[in-house]
């Protein structure tokens, strides 16, 4: 059974499927904690850390070190840049508390899953430097390794068709590779009728990648998540329309310097050659890839598996498509 301590994120730790022997919600002094769980057995204690009075001095933090078993402690912390410092993480490694996340789906993974000093080490400073800069951090280390391919997908102009594209080329690879999709902060997947994809929040979202550890590629619809740094590719969507493009100009005169050296797709595009040629002239941009408007009802667009061999997905070069080309599209 495991105890519960909140504050800020009562709620949400409120939602976890945990087996509870006792919960309190408040700010407490370490000493307070210390008097009311003496003698009380548990198997996690899982600590909300605006729960504790002046959390963001780490030594009020090494008391919880000094009176209980780090073994025991599971610490979900704020979004505050003094918790999530270089210097304030390497302390908590330091102490022995190796279990520390802002994922609340988290929680539960390591209650089964506790952390070793292994799995925390990068984040432990032994030269003695403080640092108060923020760290980018998540509890499942290897994200995007051991041939993991994950690939997010971002609309830049509106609507330019991330959910449908990402539903799409799911279908295409699962003919040579194990593939999850996932979207991020909405639910239009349900309206593909498609029970394997999945939809998550920002928040859970890393969790959601290390639960598939079967998948050899997980495409993510991003919306307008910042968890970027979770993909290994980032495709960059626009809708070449003359509206569209206006109105992401006017909203962004920077954009394309902001694109500069990555991929952009032209997705729902009716450009030919010489129009793709003036588009990046004008916008000293280079496109990746373009890609018609599609059916989605069908089985098999040869271009989407011309522009997966484009990605790397070379398992898919078995088609009769040789070798993908840019503007293979026209005849």
């Amino acid at each position: 059974m495991n105890v519960i301590v909140s504050n800020k994120y009562q709620n949400m730790l409120a939602t976890l499927d945990i087996d509870v022997i006792k919960s309190i919600n408040g700010e407490f002094e370490v000493e307070e904690l210390v008097n009311i769980f003496t003698n009380f057995y548990f198997n996690k204690m899982i600590i909300d850390i605006t729960a504790i009075k002046g959390y963001q001095n780490i030594k009020n933090i090494q008391k919880l070190s000094v009176n209980f078993d780090t073994s025991k402690l599971i610490l979900l912390l704020d979004d505050s840049a003094m918790v999530n410092s270089g210097s304030y993480l390497s302390q908590l490694v330091s102490m022995g508390i190796y279990n520390f996340t802002r994922n609340i789906n988290a929680v539960k993974f390591l209650i089964d899953n506790p952390n070793s000093y292994k799995d925390v080490a990068s984040y432990h400073n032994l030269n003695g430097e403080e640092s108060n800069e923020p760290v980018e951090f998540d509890v499942f280390s290897g994200t995007g390794s051991g041939g993991l391919r994950i690939v997010g997908f971002r609309n830049v102009t509106s609507h330019a068709g991330a959910t449908t594209l990402v539903y799409m080329l799911k279908k295409h690879l699962e003919v040579a590779y194990n593939v999850v999709a996932i979207e991020v902060d909405k639910e239009d997947f349900k309206y593909l009728n498609d029970k394997s994809l999945k939809s998550t929040t920002t928040l859970d979202l890393a969790y959601n990648i290390a639960n598939n550890p079967d998948a050899e590629v997980i495409l993510i619809d991003l919306n307008d998540s910042n968890q970027i740094n979770l993909c290994n590719d980032m495709i960059f969507l626009i809708e070449p329309g003359l509206i569209k493009l206006n109105k992401l100009i006017r909203s962004d005169r920077e954009i394309f310097e902001k694109l500069k050296d990555k991929k952009i797709v032209l997705n729902k595009s009716i450009l030919n050659e010489r129009d793709i040629n003036d588009f990046e002239r004008e916008a000293n941009t280079k496109v990746f890839f373009n890609i018609p408007y599609l059916d989605d009802k069908k089985e098999h667009e040869q271009i989407l598996d011309d522009f997966l061999v484009a990605l790397g997905f070379s398992r898919l070069n078995g088609s009769n498509s040789g070798k993908a080309k840019l503007f293979n599209i026209f005849k």
